[in-house]
C-alpha cells in the first residue's frame, strides 16, 4: 500500500508503511486482560477527520469486522474518501441533508462519514418505517440524496420512494442511490461512490466545523410524530470519548454493535466511543441471539452494547454457556438492577456500566464506570459525564432539590441545541431559559453525585391517592429468581383510582405463580405498592431496540376483562 493510492494527502504526512508489520501483528493479538491508563483524547473535533486522525496513528489497525469483510483505519478512510468525492460532484455542500436508511454494514459507516468529510448533515432513518413514515421523514429533514437499501424485513423501500416520488410528496429528494444490489429505484449505481478519492478536504467555511450539525436523529416520545434531534460534530466526539473511557476502551477492543447505528445509541454513542479509542466495531446487521452469541466467541468480542431484552434472549439460547461469552469484559446497558446484575454475572460482561440518557443529550449523560465496584454499579446510572450538569427539580413547586430528593431530572452540556424540522414547536417547553433538557424522567442524585433514576414523569400509578413508581415495583419483581422480564402499569379502579398490574414473562423452565410473586413483592415493598393483578405472558410488547412500550402495556391492561 504506497501513499498516492489513499489519496488523501494531508492523511498521509505521517503515514509509515514499514510500521504495518507491527500493526497487523498487534492486530491479531488477544486484548490484555489487564486494562491500561486512561487514554489521549483524540485531538480531532469532526467526524471525518478524526477517522483520518485514526488511520494515520493505526493505518492498518482493523476499524470494522462484519461478517467476513474487515476493513482497517485506512481502508475505511479510503471508501468514505471514496464517497465524499462523488457527493461532492454531486454537488453535495455543506449544510445538505444525506439521508441513510439501512442496517449495519461497512457502507453504512462509508455513507456516514463521507458525507461528514463534507459537512453535509446526516439523516439516519429507521429501517423499520413505513411509507407514511418515511414520507414524514423525508420531508421534515429535506433530504436532497437518500442512500437506502432495497428493502429490509417486510419493508419494500423500493416500492415506498417509487411511490412516493410519483405522487410528488417528497419534492426535496433529487437523487437516490441503492447501496445493497441492483439499482431498482436508484438514480445512480452505488459502484459509482466506490471510485475516485477526495484529494483534500474542502476549506474552512466550506467543510465542517466541530459546532456544524453532524446528524439528524428522528426520536419517539410524547409528540404524535418522532422529533428530530440535530447533534453537533464536536459534541458527539467528546461526550462519546468520555463514556468510552467509562467502559474503559481501548485500542484492541472488539465491541459488538447490534444495535441500530441508525439509533443514538449506535450513531453518536457507540460509534464514536469505539471510533474515537481506535478500536474495532463487529457489526451485526440486525440482532439475533444465536448469532449474537457465534460472532462473540468467533471474534473474541470484549465490548457490547445490550439491552435487558437482549440479554435474555442470549441467556434462553439453548446453546449458551459463559464459556462462550469469556471474551466479553464490558459495555453498557440499562435496567433494573437485577438487569445489570444478569448482564455482569449470568452473561459474563463483569465490568458493563450502567447508563442514563437520551437522543437529546448525545445517548448518555451518566454512567458508571466499570471498575466500581458491581453493587455500587447496580444501584444507580453513576455521575455525571465531565461536561455535564445534572440537577433534579420538583415537579409541583418547581424548586430545586437536595441529595436523595426525587423530582424530574434536568440536565446540560452536551445536549443538542434544540428540535428541528416540525418538532421545533416543542423547544419552549423542554428547555429551560438557563440551557438544561426537561426529561420528563424521575430520578434523584445521591450524597456522592450519582444518578438514580426513578421511572417517567407521566407514567406514574397514583393508586388510592398515593405515586407509585412502576420502575420501583419492577426492580423488586425481577429480583424474584423466575422472572426475566416484568412490565408494571395501571388500569382506572372506581374505588382506588388505579390498581397496579404487573406482566411478567418467566425465565425458560421456570413456572412462577401469581401468589408466590405477590408475596415475594410483600417482603421488599410497601403493602400498597404490590400489584392488585399479575399476569403471566410470554412476552412484553418492545420497541425494535428493546425498550418496554409502555404505552402500549397500558392499552393492553385496560383491555383486559377479569
Amino acid at each position: 500500500m504506497d501513499k498516492a493510492g489513499l489519496g488523501l494527502v494531508s492523511f498521509f504526512q505521517n503515514f509509515d508503511p514499514e510500521s504495518c508489520v507491527e500493526l497487523k501483528a498487534q492486530a491479531t493479538r488477544p486484548a490484555p486482560k489487564v486494562l491500561a491508563a486512561p487514554m489521549q483524547a483524540p485531538f480531532s473535533r469532526t467526524m471525518f477527520e478524526l477517522l483520518l486522525e485514526q488511520a494515520g496513528r493505526r493505518p492498518m489497525h482493523p476499524a470494522v469486522i462484519a461478517g467476513n469483510v474487515t476493513l482497517s483505519y485506512a481502508d475505511l478512510a479510503m471508501r468514505a474518501s471514496s464517497v465524499a468525492a462523488r457527493l461532492m460532484a454531486d454537488g453535495v455542500k455543506r449544510g445538505d441533508r444525506v439521508g441513510l436508511l439501512g442496517n449495519n454494514s461497512p457502507e453504512w459507516l462509508e455513507i456516514f462519514f463521507g458525507a461528514a468529510a463534507l459537512g453535509a448533515v446526516v439523516a439516519p432513518f429507521s429501517t423499520w418505517s413505513t411509507t407514511a413514515e418515511l414520507e414524514f421523514l423525508l420531508q421534515d429533514a429535506r433530504v436532497s440524496t437518500l442512500f437506502t437499501m432495497r428493502g429490509f424485513g417486510d419493508h419494500n423501500f423500493d416500492e415506498s420512494i417509487q411511490a412516493l416520488r410519483a405522487g410528488g410528496t417528497v419534492p426535496d429528494l433529487k437523487r437516490v442511490v441503492v447501496y445493497d444490489g441492483q439499482r431498482g429505484m436508484g438514480d445512480v449505481d452505488f459502484a459509482e461512490y466506490q471510485t475516485g478519492s477526495l484529494a483534500t478536504l474542502p476549506p474552512p467555511g466550506e467543510s465542517a466545523s466541530a459546532a456544524d450539525t453532524l446528524v439528524m436523529l428522528y426520536t419517539s416520545g410524547s409528540s404524535s410524530r418522532p422529533k428530530c434531534v440535530p447533534l453537533t460534530h464536536g459534541g458527539a466526539i467528546e461526550n462519546a470519548f468520555n463514556i468510552g473511557e467509562r467502559q474503559g476502551i481501548q485500542p484492541d477492543d472488539k465491541v459488538l454493535i447490534s444495535i441500530p447505528l441508525f439509533w443514538s445509541y449506535g450513531a453518536v454513542n457507540a460509534l464514536p466511543a469505539v471510533l474515537s479509542h481506535g478500536a474495532t466495531l463487529v457489526l451485526q446487521k440486525r440482532f439475533q441471539p444465536a448469532e449474537a452469541l457465534d460472532i462473540i466467541e468467533r471474534q473474541g468480542c470484549t465490548g457490547f452494547y445490550t439491552l435487558p431484552a437482549m440479554t435474555s434472549a442470549l441467556l434462553a439460547e439453548p446453546d449458551f454457556s459463559l464459556d462462550r461469552t469469556k471474551t466479553l469484559r464490558t459495555g453498557v446497558t440499562i435496567g433494573a438492577p437485577q438487569d445489570v446484575r444478569r448482564t455482569a454475572e449470568e452473561l459474563g460482561i463483569s465490568d458493563i456500566c450502567n447508563i442514563y440518557g437520551s437522543t437529546e443529550g448525545y445517548g448518555n449523560c451518566c454512567v458508571t464506570p466499570h471498575d466500581w465496584p458491581l453493587e455500587q454499579r447496580i444501584q444507580c446510572q453513576g455521575p455525571p459525564l465531565p461536561g455535564v450538569t445534572v440537577r433534579i427539580r420538583d415537579p409541583e413547586t418547581g424548586g430545586l432539590l437536595g441529595a436523595g430528593e426525587v423530582g424530574e431530572i434536568e440536565f446540560s452540556g452536551y445536549l443538542t441545541p434544540g428540535y428541528a424540522g416540525d418538532s421545533a414547536q416543542h423547544n419552549a417547553n423542554v428547555f429551560t431559559a438557563d440551557g438544561f433538557f426537561r426529561t420528563g424522567d424521575l430520578g434523584a442524585l445521591n450524597a456522592d453525585g450519582s444518578l438514580g433514576y426513578a421511572g417517567r414523569l407521566s407514567e406514574i400509578i397514583k393508586s388510592s391517592g398515593i405515586n407509585v413508581s412502576p420502575v420501583e415495583v419492577e426492580e423488586a419483581m425481577q429480583q424474584h429468581p423466575d422472572v426475566a422480564l416484568v412490565g408494571v402499569t395501571g388500569v382506572e379502579d372506581a374505588v382506588k383510582g388505579e390498581l397496579i398490574v404487573a406482566y411478567v414473562v418467566a425465565r425458560p423452565g421456570a413456572a412462577p405463580t401469581p401468589d408466590t410473586l405477590r408475596q415475594h413483592c410483600r417482603t421488599l415493598l410497601s403493602a400498597y405498592k404490590t400489584p392488585a393483578r399479575i399476569i403471566l405472558t410470554d412476552s412484553l410488547p418492545l420497541t425494535a431496540t428493546g425498550k418496554l412500550m409502555r404505552r402500549d402495556l397500558r392499552v393492553m391492561a385496560a383491555a383486559a376483562q377479569y
